[in-house]
């Protein structure tokens, strides 16, 4: 039995991303929308899930720690770690985020 029977990934709207002066390029050239679309093909071909979270999900910004559930208000991108003023975690953006992403993906059961 293969271990991995649901991806959870967050829908993330390109057309927005890619209006950052600073990382259009780099957001277009990763072919976000070629992935996804290959992910759901092989999860489907695999009987697996594939769970999309919305956009709007607060997942870098939403402490990972169990039981905290703090939200920052903003997180810029520049900021690729803080701490939770409430229960004092230090939390790198990209890992809390995914965290927060597999969290609420097995939550949509």
């Amino acid at each position: 039995m293969r271990e991995n029977q649901t991806l959870c990934i967050e829908d993330l709207h390109i057309r927005n991303m890619v209006k950052n002066r600073a990382m259009a390029r780099v957001i277009s050239d990763a072919a976000w929308h070629e992935l996804r679309s290959l992910l759901a093909y092989k999860a489907d071909w695999y009987g697996r899930r594939l769970v999309t979270v919305d956009r709007w999900y607060p997942s870098s910004k939403l402490c990972s720690t169990t039981g905290c559930d703090y939200i920052n208000d903003t997180v810029p991108l520049g900021v690729r770690s803080w701490t939770c003023p409430a229960c004092r975690a230090v939390h790198d953006r990209d890992v809390n985020a995914a965290k927060n992403i597999l969290a609420a993906g097995l939550a949509e059961r």
